[in-house]
């Protein structure tokens, strides 16, 4: 998607600071749409009742955001690049037929190219130290559909952990409400698979030693609340949409 298309079809109620200037993605391979994601939202953004099930919480560790409060931005790639990835994550409310939830707050991180975190580093962990530096890292506010959006770089991985990206979500008046993940849909043509073929953008990886969903740590009891929706392609970057259900 387009920057400018997903900052209006989001709306500027969540925008806390205005969008850095993107970066230019060149040509690439046909677009990709993978609807694999299990969130059912009708045309208000309220999830259906079949689908109205709390989001599975997760760990925030290792590497949470120690000062979330202080990162207010929509474009959290700071001096990270990759494959452009946009973010738009809808909060619902479990308590009230998952109506939309206005105002809640909204952390997201996720690890840059090379699977390296910032806020940390210098141990055994993780050897390079970005102790110093805040890149993917961001917080909104979701508006009254629910949403918040963030332009951001598409993960890669690292040992023992499939992509994904962690999300902490607190009521407006900052008490947590859930701590969890979003993960990735995967196979041989989907974004995964094709992001981390992409040595021209700096994915150097490939998928050689990746650790799919089934056997990951985190996700291999299921994905059914956590797996997100995923399209786009290189040449114009990608789109994750994802629904969480909360306790409101």
């Amino acid at each position: 998607m387009k920057r400018n298309d997903f900052i209006k079809r989001l709306g500027m109620s969540s925008v806390i600071i205005p969008v850095l200037a993107s970066c230019n993605i060149k040509d690439g391979p046909t677009p990709i749409t993978e609807e694999t994601s299990t969130d059912t939202t009708d045309s208000s953004g309220s999830a259906t009742e079949d689908s109205c099930t709390i989001t599975n919480t997760e760990t925030a560790g290792p590497f949470p955001t120690k000062n979330p409060s202080s990162l207010e931005h929509v474009d959290i790639r700071s001096d990270r690049t990759g494959v452009d990835l946009d973010v738009e994550i809808t909060i619902l409310n479990g308590n009230d037929s998952c109506s939309p939830l206005e105002g809640a707050i909204v952390d997201i991180w996720h690890c840059d190219k090379d699977g390296y975190y910032s806020e940390y580093g210098g141990t055994g962990m993780q050897s390079i130290n970005f102790t110093s530096v805040h890149f993917l890292r961001g917080r909104q506010v979701t508006d009254s559909n629910g949403k918040v959006g963030f332009t951001t770089i598409f993960p890669g991985w690292y040992n023992g952990r499939a992509t994904h990206i962690h999300v902490h979500i607190y009521d407006k008046n900052g008490n947590s409400l859930l701590v969890t993940q979003i993960a990735f849909p995967e196979g041989s043509d989907s974004a995964v698979a094709v992001v981390n073929a992409a040595t021209a953008y700096g994915y150097t990886k490939g998928m050689s030693g990746y650790t799919y969903n089934s056997k990951d740590n985190v996700f291999s009891d299921g994905v059914a609340t956590e797996l997100s929706t995923i399209s786009g392609s290189l040449s114009d970057g990608f789109s994750l949409t994802h629904s969480i259900v909360v306790n409101g």
